[in-house]
């Protein structure tokens, strides 16, 4: 399986985190797994601004500006799943994975149809990766803000017609996502 991992851990310091991945990725590809760790924070994004130029200016693509979003689109797409990680931020992922994101919506077209009974984007591709989710709770986080962040990413899915997999937390062995990624 083809593994995109969006690292949205901004904190350099925060080494535990990195230091997660790296160990995620490593027995990841020991399962056969192929594996690309995109460190966001390394990257030049820029916010999206909601000009939707990238649905009617440059179809597919972030017409304000061309940035590093453009290899992160390509590696969603290229990918069979996603796996979201980042800490949790004032209730919140980070602003970094929270900014790459946002950007993954040229990957839609800009019409709606009913799916599921409710209004959603038009496909612009035949297949979308699963997606899943890799926290790291902080002091002041609670379950309801895990449950929340997953519920916005199982929303999320559904609008790229798509499974949101599983959240799990850094707080888990790594060998535990492993084994969710392998049954997905």
């Amino acid at each position: 399986m083809r593994i995109t991992v969006l690292n949205g851990n901004p904190d350099t310091g925060n080494a535990k985190f990195d230091n997660y991945l790296r160990n995620l990725s490593t027995l990841l590809r020991l399962n056969n797994h192929t594996v690309t760790i995109l460190q966001l924070r390394e990257m030049d994004m820029r916010y999206c601004i909601g000009c939707f130029g990238c649905w009617v200016k440059t179809p597919g693509e972030c017409s304000n500006a061309a940035d590093d979003t453009r290899t992160v689109r390509r590696e969603f797409i290229n990918s069979d799943l996603v796996l979201f990680a980042s800490p949790i931020k004032m209730g919140f992922t980070s602003a970094l994975l929270k900014k790459a994101h946002d950007k993954l919506l040229p990957l839609l077209m800009p019409y709606m149809e009913e799916y599921h009974f409710e209004a959603h984007h038009v496909s612009r591709y035949d297949k979308y990766p699963l997606m899943a989710l890799l926290l790291e709770r902080q002091d002041n986080s609670d379950d309801e803000d895990i449950h929340i962040i997953s519920e916005i990413y199982r929303r999320d899915a559904l609008n790229f017609k798509t499974t949101f997999s599983f959240t799990k937390l850094t707080s888990d062995p790594v060998k535990e996502v492993v084994d969710a990624i392998n049954c997905v």
